[in-house]
């Protein structure tokens, strides 16, 4: 899959003399009309793609179904597409790392509106995790305003934020080539 942006968060940097761990994760873009389904964690007040780690032996698609069954309660995941792989180096704090290089695998999907009941794992449940069909404008303005005002932002929301912007992007780009 086709690398679609790189970040490297200024605090890893210079990365030669750091421990680095690899860890390869799979997210889902579901879309309906204007709206996207996201994840709203209450802990960081923000919004995100579902997905998360992959599993040994899985592939990236395969991950991003489990993860979006889990997370989500998704039902009837279908017409699956990649989107793109967004590559990031970032702050690790555990396992004997200085740095997390994560590739997260990117996949348009269609799922019903109706979501069945999610199985999150404790720290999910401990964060306020909940699945929201929310305007994708709406999510890029609030993660905008969180990273802005905020302390407490997580890690992760400058993929998320940018990840949003480019769906937003090429979602706009298909509808101008169609009208």
């Amino acid at each position: 899959m086709q690398i679609i942006a790189k970040h490297t968060d200024e605090r890893v940097l210079p990365l030669e003399d750091k421990a680095i761990i690899k860890r390869n994760a799979a997210r889902a873009i579901a879309l309906d009309g204007d709206e996207i389904l996201l994840m709203y964690t209450a802990r960081y007040d923000d919004y995100s793609l579902p997905g998360g780690g992959m599993d040994e032996g899985e592939t990236p698609e395969q991950a991003m179904i489990r993860e979006l069954e889990e997370e989500t309660g998704a039902q009837q995941i279908r017409d699956i597409r990649p989107f793109g792989c967004f590559e990031e180096y970032r702050p690790w704090y555990r396992d004997g790392a200085d740095v997390m290089h994560m590739l997260s695998y990117c996949f348009y999907c269609r799922v019903d509106r109706d979501l069945g009941t999610p199985t999150f794992e404790h720290y999910e449940i401990n964060n306020g995790m909940r699945p929201v069909w929310v305007s994708i404008d709406h999510a890029i303005a609030h993660n905008k305003a969180v990273m802005a005002n905020s302390e407490k932002a997580g890690q992760s929301l400058v993929r998320e934020t940018m990840l949003l912007e480019m769906i937003a992007q090429q979602r706009e780009n298909t509808q101008q080539a169609t009208a």
